[in-house]
């Protein structure tokens, strides 16, 4: 298999590059479900109390193979993010009997176990490992990339990733498609956030736009399929620093992957 180094780029939009073009398009892509699920609540699993501030949609139909993981004890939910956000979700899943790993720089130490089936893991996701040439970076080494933290548990399959990781996750996202790990994973709940390019993310509007949405159309030339979407109003309304396209500055995406088994 030979390894990618960039994700394949969608043609533009429009015959020259235009940011209205490359901007309905991409926000239309996102607002428009590709497989509809009938059951994405929660509270239909014990130990769910219903005080999430917001919804972390995964996709509970019997075609797929999340519900019967979280019957069988055995699924696994990976969280990227900080501690400053509602944890809510990752309590419920551990309460249904699913291993839940959360991870984020800001605990207190390299790992705690909270009840049966709660980790606290004090890394952070990245795209990139250390270099491990640079001393310094092998001793404060708490950020790596997901297929590398897989790699060290031991975890072949995760059955959800969660990410609220504030901008960074155009480049993760793109770092799960290059190296293949995305295909290790049953559905992936992503909050976006488009009030900046993001992390390392270059380019005009124009540019930066057209890439999002190529990292979205690699989604789902994997297999995966949108089939949530939520629209946050309590965020600033802003697209690209832009109050247009009547956009919020973040949305949170749900995909299942449907060839996973």
């Amino acid at each position: 298999q030979t390894v990618r180094w960039h994700i394949e780029l969608q043609p533009w939009a429009s015959p020259t590059p235009s940011l209205n073009y490359e901007a309905s398009r991409f926000l239309k892509y996102i607002s428009t479900s590709q497989i509809s699920c009938e059951h994405m609540n929660l509270s239909s699993l014990k130990g769910y109390s219903e005080t999430t501030k917001k919804p972390w949609s995964v996709c509970l139909d019997e075609r797929f193979s999340l519900i019967h993981r979280i019957r069988s004890k055995k699924c696994r939910l990976y969280s990227l993010g900080l501690g400053k956000d509602d944890n809510q979700f990752e309590l419920s899943m551990a309460n249904s009997g699913c291993e839940v790993h959360r991870f984020d720089p800001s605990i207190k130490s390299a790992h705690i176990q909270e009840g049966r089936h709660l980790w606290h893991h004090r890394l952070s996701i990245d795209w990139r490992d250390p270099n491990p040439a640079i001393a310094a970076h092998k001793l404060h080494s708490n950020t790596k990339k997901l297929g590398t933290v897989l790699n060290e548990f031991g975890h072949q399959k995760i059955d959800v990733l969660k990410a609220d990781v504030e901008s960074a996750e155009w480049k993760i996202l793109e770092n799960l498609i290059l190296e293949d790990v995305v295909e290790q994973i049953g559905q992936l709940v992503f909050e976006v956030h488009i009030h900046w390019p993001g992390f390392e993310v270059s380019g005009n509007d124009s540019t930066v736009v057209r890439y999002w949405y190529s990292l979205l159309r690699e989604l789902e030339l994997k297999d995966f399929r949108l089939f949530h979407t939520y629209k946050d109003l309590s965020k600033p309304q802003m697209f690209l620093k832009k109050e247009a396209f009547n956009a919020s500055s973040c949305y949170t995406l749900s995909w299942v992957n449907t060839r996973w088994k």
